[in-house]
């Protein structure tokens, strides 16, 4: 039973999120749960327009692509009172002044997080078969399976796993996990209580080892000021010969020219859906490295995997007019230790 009338709201997102996102199916949706009037969807918010349309709203729904919400563009916005995103981080669009102003922001992070989990959960298990390093070495042997035994153990059972950030997609990893027969899975992160690990089923440890015990290494780490290359050359020497390290968080969290120095030897490999910078440099040796796969940051919610992101956003819209709490708010406190 709705607890208010339908609140004016508009779409604030690019162009490639309005078109994967928001089909006649969620259209129609949002249109039952609030009034758009003529100007539904907007890809900015400077034009007067959009301002115009801006001092009418009480609810944006955003996305990809949406200008931040500055002091001067929520001086045009006196009546908002919340923002459902339909994506993940919300640092590019928050603001102090959307803070003072106390205006509900909630986030489809944890949706998000669905995709880049069965993602990395694939990656874990190909990394425990060195599926894509032989993949790469049959480039060159091509007159033999001979090479299969060259890198060593190809198997899932009995490998020790480290999660490196227990974030959203951390704690989805680690329960996907329990699909395969891993001897352990390692736990590092500095803010969550070990008794929140051991119930989701892993093993708090301190990072170093973490690092020296794991088989294959995954991080799960926002990207802060005080995580920016938390994996350098020290780190890496810590990892085991054979050992993979997938990344698909940030970029920064890794040293970029340490990981190219250490995959070069070939005591570890990679698995990278994320650089720093990104692209890399055309010049850079982990593109040519057999121990090394390169993907263009894929992991994300793609395609019809986005509707996961939409539905949680017009889900917290419906709670709104509803009159119940977010399901997944933003706090300006939370933002310090999350994407």
């Amino acid at each position: 039973m709705r607890t208010r009338p339908r609140p004016e709201a508009m779409l604030v997102m690019d162009a490639r999120a309005f078109g994967m996102q928001f089909g006649p199916t969620e259209l129609a949706r949002l249109d039952d749960l609030a009034a758009t009037g003529e100007l539904a969807y907007v890809d900015e918010l400077d034009s007067a327009a959009a301002r115009r349309r801006l001092r009418e709203v009480e609810v944006l729904i955003t996305s990809w692509g949406a200008p931040g919400l500055t002091e001067e563009r929520l001086a045009d916005a006196p009546r908002l009172r919340a923002v459902f995103h339909s994506a993940g981080s919300v640092r590019h669009l928050v603001s102090e002044e959307l803070w003072r102003r106390d205006i509900l922001v909630t986030t489809a992070a944890t949706a998000n997080a669905v995709a880049v989990a069965e993602f990395t959960l694939a990656a874990i298990i190909f990394a425990g078969k060195k599926a894509p390093f032989l993949a790469a070495d049959a480039r060159s042997h091509r007159d033999s399976w001979g090479y299969v035994d060259a890198r060593g153990s190809l198997t899932n059972r009995g490998r020790v796993v480290g999660i490196v950030g227990f974030s959203r997609v951390g704690r989805q990893v680690v329960d996907r996990l329990a699909a395969l027969e891993v001897a352990d899975v390692l736990v590092y992160d500095p803010v969550v209580p070990a008794d929140e690990i051991r119930a989701a089923g892993g093993t708090p440890v301190a990072l170093a080892e973490l690092l020296a015990a794991a088989d294959i290494v995954s991080l799960h780490a926002p990207a802060l000021a005080e995580s920016r290359r938390m994996i350098g050359a020290a780190e890496l020497a810590l990892l085991p010969a054979g050992a993979t390290l997938i990344n698909t968080a940030r970029g920064q969290l890794v040293d970029t020219p340490a990981l190219e120095r250490e995959c070069a030897t070939g005591r570890i490999n990679a698995m990278l859906d994320v650089t720093d910078p990104e692209p890399l440099p055309a010049s850079s040796v982990l593109y040519d490295l057999p121990n090394v796969m390169i993907t263009p940051h894929i992991a994300g919610s793609l395609g019809s995997e986005t509707q996961r992101m939409v539905q949680s956003a017009l889900g917290e819209l419906e709670r709104y007019v509803d009159g119940l709490p977010p399901l997944d708010p933003v706090a300006r406190r939370t933002l310090g230790v999350s994407a």
